[in-house]
């Protein structure tokens, strides 16, 4: 779109809208105008029968593609109907692209949803591309010399030829420190996310990057009582569910057995008067925590039909191939496997899943929020004594071999939020493990550290003198949420083509969380707190006493027995080791180290993701997608 003389082809646009066939199997569509070229897949959910993408404006000058869902389209509706607009559907794509007549990038600011589209304007010659606040779905963009192409998936952005397949050396040092890639970059060299609560406006061939939301933690505190605030919540959760059913095609709940996701049942139960299907999976081998019988109280509770599935090792050995080929970003996500499965398994009966997720980054449901809480106060309140409480909790460590003193001693002389990252309390996971000898000499001597930990240091500047919950909260919804458990949902669902809706992350729930005092989230050693009190006379006591588990999958004994030849072959085969990055000896001593005692399953997880993207997506190698 940069030189205005250029044609683009049909067939390139078509063959990128092929590689993400999963994400839209019922329709597709195209413009091609000069310059201009949008592709969309179609997964029908409103107005199945109108809904064609893209879609125009009355007289044709405004084109969209949009990925995603607008839950407050009916009211936006009835606002642009009073303005004169003229509808040809009755979908909340056409909803936006009025809006977009009337407000241009202020429109932004008026949709409650999930989002990722492209408006092209051919008056103005710009394009506009924006994403939702949280980062719920996905959009990349590469910005050459000659022009902009971009979309849901980076593989529909490499199936334009005159996109390179190269690898961003300095990223993998960012992902395997925080075993995920925060920020705008990926691990290929010029291709980017933009982030969320952005939007990308390009024009003459120079784009504009602006924020245009951000979760604001109010300083202090608003003034609300608990029970004011109990009473608030509880409408605000019952709007957002009743909202997230909108669909004309069955719509289900998937259970992990949890609180969030029970919650989550229990309105969306009283907002229809159709059956709903609830889904959870369960693992043969291994030794974690069934979350079944907690979903099928759950289901039986509310009188869902419920469907379970059970994932063995050999579903898991066959699934990394595609898990990598789906995820398109290496992230140390085993849950992944219960995701896609499940949703495989929901395929079958519904179009729309929705979860729980999020819950935890709202409202400090992680048992970290509360174990560094309590730590920034010891050490508020013992300062004189730090030094030695972090010698007596490394030796507590030695002596008692316990991961969860030898985590906290260092940060006892480290000041909040300095060493908070989002995800593990040390940035430095990997050169802190006792084997920071992995990297080759050659590459260690080129890692640029604050490149590394820039996206985060970023945040960690922004939060500094706000209190410990709220500097976490926000740093998590920044980072972990967006680029690591979203990037997980909603792969792993579109892959079956199933669309997951999150109502705990509609946005003003977000802000209603953050405006309340962090005493409401975290009261003593409860996390929670807030939610769980307003869900008390709602779901079942077993799951609400129940002690958080989440997805647990047993791919430390995997990775240790069932898949250790594999696991074994992979690192150390010769084309892992040519690459440059390890040190061979390094990889082996990682493996023969790893144990109950001594867990090293995240990183060699990672490791493995890591390499089997890298024969993916750069050499190519073909997945079999069955």
């Amino acid at each position: 779109m940069f030189d205005s003389q250029a044609t683009v082809s049909p067939a390139l646009v078509k063959a990128m809208a092929d590689t993400i066939h999963h994400r839209g199997p019922d329709d597709e569509g195209y413009y091609i105008s000069g310059p201009v070229g949008l592709g969309f897949r179609r997964l029908s959910i409103i107005d199945l029968k109108s809904g064609h993408q893209p879609l125009s404006n009355e007289d044709g000058t405004l084109q969209i593609i949009f990925n995603g869902e607008i839950y407050n389209y009916l009211e936006l509706r009835e606002f642009l109907l009073s303005k004169g607009h003229v509808f040809k559907t009755r979908t909340d794509t056409e909803v936006i692209v009025h809006l977009y007549e009337e407000l241009g990038p202020q429109c932004l600011e008026k949709l409650r949803g999930m989002f990722g589209f492209a408006i092209w304007d051919e008056k103005a010659k710009t394009l506009f591309l924006a994403r939702d606040r949280v980062g719920i779905k996905p959009l990349y963009y590469c910005l050459t010399d000659k022009a902009l192409v971009f979309a849901s998936e980076i593989k529909a952005i490499l199936a334009d030829p005159s996109i390179e397949r190269e690898i961003a050396p300095e990223m993998i040092d960012r992902f395997l420190t925080f075993l995920y890639v925060p920020g705008e970059e990926t691990l290929l060299k010029g291709i980017r996310k933009l982030p969320p609560g952005h939007y990308l406006l390009v024009k003459d061939g120079r784009p504009t990057l602006r924020q245009y939301w951000d979760l604001q933690f109010a300083q202090p505190s608003r003034k609300i009582s608990l029970k004011e605030a109990e009473s608030e919540l509880l409408t605000l959760l019952a709007e957002t569910v009743e909202q997230h059913m909108i669909a004309d095609v069955p719509v289900g709940v998937l259970l992990s057995g949890g609180v969030d996701s029970t919650g989550v049942l229990s309105f969306a139960v009283e907002r229809t008067q159709k059956e709903i299907s609830t889904f959870t999976v369960g693992f043969s081998g291994g030794n974690v925590a069934d979350e079944r019988p907690y979903a099928r109280l759950a289901a039986e509770t509310f009188g869902t039909r419920h469907h379970e599935i059970t994932i063995s090792p050999e579903d898991f050995a066959s699934f990394m191939p595609k898990y990598v080929w789906h995820m398109e970003e290496p992230v140390c996500e085993p849950p992944a496997i219960a995701m896609y499965y499940v949703s495989k398994l929901a395929r079958k009966h519904v179009t729309v899943l929705l979860s729980g997720e999020g819950g935890d980054e709202a409202f400090a449901g992680y048992s970290n929020y509360r174990n560094l809480a309590w730590l920034e106060r010891v050490k508020c309140g013992l300062s004189p004594m730090n030094g030695v409480i972090s010698r007596g909790l490394s030796l507590a460590g030695s002596l008692f071999h316990s991961s969860r003193a030898a985590k906290y001693a260092p940060l006892m002389n480290h000041r909040f939020p300095d060493y908070y990252n989002g995800r593990t309390s040390n940035p430095y996971r990997y050169t802190g493990n006792g084997l920071g000898g992995l990297y080759s000499a050659s590459y260690a001597q080129g890692i640029d550290r604050e490149h590394s930990l820039e996206p985060v240091r970023r945040l960690q500047e922004h939060v500094r003198g706000q209190n410990t919950l709220d500097a976490m909260l926000y740093i998590d919804t920044k980072t972990w949420l967006p680029d690591d458990l979203l990037i997980k949902a909603d792969k792993m669902t579109m892959a079956n083509s199933i669309e997951l809706r999150v109502p705990l992350l509609d946005h003003r729930l977000l802000e209603f969380a953050a405006s309340l005092p962090s005493t409401f989230k975290l009261r003593g050693f409860s996390t929670k707190y807030i939610l769980k009190k307003t869900l008390s006379r709602r779901i079942p006591q077993q799951i609400l006493d129940r002690k958080k588990t989440g997805f647990p999958v047993p791919y430390e004994s995997w990775l240790r027995n069932d898949l250790k030849d594999l696991v074994w072959n992979v690192l150390t085969d010769r084309e892992t080791i040519n690459r440059g990055y390890f040190s061979k000896d390094a990889i082996e001593r990682l493996l023969k180290a790893d144990s109950i005692d001594a867990n090293y399953s995240k990183e060699i997880f990672s490791l493995l993701s890591l390499e089997l993207w890298q024969r993916a997506f750069l050499e190519g190698e073909q997945v079999a997608l069955q």
